[in-house]
């Protein structure tokens, strides 16, 4: 997007949100680029997100199925007697 200096300054705030979305914003001055507003770091969409929350889940998930079950999981703590060490 490329705009006048004078819009600019009229429609910042605008300017800044489609930035961090990711679009490009060159300002001019009597028809020559001037400056260029870009996001620092560009903002995850939701789909972005939402891959991030899935593949999450799935490594938990799979960390719940291999993982030792509780029924077994303090077996160190007794004997074969069933005796504390």
């Amino acid at each position: 997007m490329e705009l006048a200096i004078t819009d600019a300054k009229a429609r910042l705030t605008d300017l800044v949100r489609r930035a961090e979305a990711g679009e490009e914003v060159v300002i001019t001055r009597h028809g020559h680029a001037v400056a260029r507003l870009v996001a620092l770091r560009a903002r995850p969409s939701a789909e972005d997100r939402a891959k991030v929350i899935s593949a999450v889940r799935a490594r938990a998930a799979a960390k719940v199925v291999e993982g030792p079950s509780a029924v077994r999981s303090q077996d160190f703590l007794y004997d074969d007697e069933g005796l504390p060490r």
